[in-house]
Formats: structure tokens, sequence, C-alpha cells
């Protein structure tokens, strides 16, 4: 049997100013908590290389909207910050040999409402080992399936209740969408609205890529996501890199995208804070692209996202 990863979990405590280093191996939570008894709570997840973390304060920000759309009160950021570094440094200690340069940690801030009446939410950070699989699906692409979601395109302003747009712990949806694409012999999931526009994936945000030619020969590279308004988790990881991709020359666009603009794409992806940019292989069975094409431009954008921080 092989040992669980190592994981360093610390609380945001205000008595310990860089937060209280919990024993992950022993029970932490109350069975009232309104995070384990609801779902009522939110989260961010975000990557640590060789000790820094990437993006953190497109992640700190979106945590925020995220409270804010729940009403939730949380920490302040420099709090949040302080305990970050105690669980990357204390991780980093306790499990990883001196000269590890590469090493990459998921770090994990959860919220939750707490104890029914508490007066504080309960939160904390937490730090592990990346698994294997994320790296594994970012070198040799992944299959995807299109699953329909179930809500129309205009949801997320017709009832905000749903919180469409925040990161919250109800991912009870997503892992089952997960579930159901692996059955089918699929890696992950492309969601789509039921008016037929293209959304997210369950832990993801979709790219795609079209390369064209201009009037004198030059390449001309376009970037496109879905539209933000449409009911989706704004994704740091695709801010990030639209960024980053702007500066280096490339044409950017925010849909509206339906199923055909993906199979029509010269490359598609799905990209996430800890996987980063997984090149989607095929959709529904049918081949994206030529894998020439979007091996180079996987390459050059893997470049661009690997210089982010």
């Amino acid at each position: 049997m092989t040992s669980p990863a190592p994981v360093v979990l610390t609380f945001l405590d205000p008595a310990f100013p860089d937060g209280r280093v919990a024993d992950a191996s022993q029970p932490q939570l109350l069975v009232t908590d309104l995070g384990v008894t609801r779902g009522d709570g939110i989260f961010e997840t975000m990557l640590a290389v060789g000790g820094s973390v990437r993006k953190m304060q497109a992640h700190l920000d979106r945590l925020a909207g995220s409270a804010a759309a729940l009403d939730l009160a949380i920490p302040d950021q420099d709090v949040w910050r302080r305990a970050i570094a105690a669980a990357v440094t204390r991780h980093r200690t306790e499990n990883l040999p001196a000269d590890a340069g590469a090493d990459e940690l998921v770090v994990k801030l959860v919220v939750t409402r707490g104890v029914e009446g508490a007066p504080a939410p309960t939160a904390w950070v937490q730090a592990s080992p990346a698994g294997a699989a994320g790296r594994r699906q970012r070198e040799t692409g992944i299959d995807v399936i299109l699953l329909d979601r179930g809500y129309d395109s205009d949801v997320a302003e017709r009832a905000p209740w749903l919180l469409l747009g925040a990161k919250t712990l109800s991912y009870a949806v997503n892992m089952a969408a997960l579930r159901y694409a692996h059955k089918q012999g699929a890696d992950d999931v492309i969601f789509l609205s039921s008016d037929g526009r293209v959304l997210e994936g369950p832990t993801s945000t979709v790219l795609l890529a079209h390369v064209d030619k201009s009037d004198d020969g030059t390449p001309v590279k376009r970037l496109i996501t879905p539209q933000l308004d449409s009911g989706i988790l704004p994704g740091t990881s695709q801010g990030a890199l639209f960024a980053a991709a702007k500066a280096a020359g490339w044409e950017l666009g925010y849909g509206p995208l339906e199923l055909q603009d993906l199979l029509d794409a010269d490359a598609v992806w799905l990209i996430s804070s800890v996987r980063l940019l997984a090149p989607v292989n095929t959709i529904d069975g049918k081949q994206i692209g030529a894998p020439s094409v979007q091996k180079e431009l996987t390459v050059e954008l893997s470049g661009l996202f690997a210089g982010i921080h």
C-alpha cells in the first residue's frame, strides 16, 4: 500500500498571524459545518512551482468575488498571503530535498460558512503535491465529450442566485460530469448551454485558435474563448494567457462560440491553474485540427504561460 501524499493544512485564525498549522491526518471540521452539510462555501486552487505561487493576486481577487456573490465575509488578502506562504514553506521544508527547484504543489484556499450561527467562517490553506495526471494530459492531450449543462446562455443574468460565475464548493455536478466522461472512455468534458453555446469544462476554461495568412503572407494567430457573461467562471489562467498572447502579437476574441467553432479550429485546449494547457485531441471522437499545427501552437502558448507568475 502506498503512503498518502503529504498534506499541510494551515487554518486562518486571528490568534496566529501566519495561520494555525493543523494535522491533516486528523479530523479538523465539525460535522455541523455548513461547508460539509450544504456545500456552502468557496475555494480557489493555485499552482506553486519551486515554492512560488502562480497568479496569486488573480486567485485572491476571484476568491473575493465569489465571497461577495455568496454574501460571505472572508479574511483580508494579506492574511491569506501569510497563510499561503507559511503552508508552502512548511510543505517544502518537511517533504522536499533542499535542492528541489522544479517541484509542483497544489495550493487550495477554502472558506466555508462555518457552523450555523458561528461568528466567523472556517478558512484554511491546503498544500499538497501535484498529481501526475495533469502533467501527462498537458503533454499527450485529452479526448473530450460534449455535455448539455441544462441552462441557456442568458441564465446567469436572469438568475444570479444560481452562482454560475462563482467558484463554490458545490461541485457535485462537475464531478458527476467527469465520471460520466470517463465511463465513455473520454478524459474530460466541454459543457454546452441548452441554446448551443460553448461554455467551459467542469474544472477548466475552453480556448481555441485559428491561424490565417495576412495579405503579405504573414501568419495571423487568433486566440478565442467563450463569452465571459454566459454563466461561466472567469478563468485566471485564461486571463493571464490572453495578456501574454496579446503582448506576443496574437489577436484575441471572446465568443459567442458554438460547436462548429470548436470543430473548425486549428487547435482547442482546456486550461486550468494546475493542469495548465491541455490540448484537445478529439471532441466526441472527431479529430481537432492538424496534429502538427496543434503541437506547434501548444509549444508556443505553453512557453508564454510558463512565464506568468
